[in-house]
């Protein structure tokens, strides 16, 4: 079934992450309803809408950290490429600060 993908750790931990994420923002949607509420996005926003934008932005940090591997170990004359867990933890990073502040 799920042959077609890459299974990683870094891979399998990711998705791990949304998971629990999105299991833990139904508890909490559940236990206190969210209200609207302007951050430093250009919009108002709740806690879903948040989430999914914080997913996203994770989502694309990952794929333009995979991208750019091969040309950072040239750029950076590096024996190998970089490890995938440097931008797993900046993409979650940015996914806490959007929830926190956005």
């Amino acid at each position: 079934m799920f042959d077609w993908m890459v299974w990683t750790l870094p891979v399998a931990v990711f998705f791990a992450c949304i998971a629990l994420v999105l299991v833990g923002m139904t508890i909490w949607e559940i236990k206190s309803p969210t209200t609207t509420r302007k951050g430093f996005l250009p919009i108002a926003t709740t806690r879903g809408d948040r989430l999914f934008i914080g997913l996203l932005a994770a989502a694309y940090i990952n794929l333009v950290w995979v991208g750019l591997g091969e040309k950072l170990a040239v750029w950076f004359s590096l024996e190998q490429e970089p490890s995938v867990w440097i931008s797993f933890v900046l993409s979650m990073a940015v996914l806490g600060w959007i929830m926190r502040k956005g």
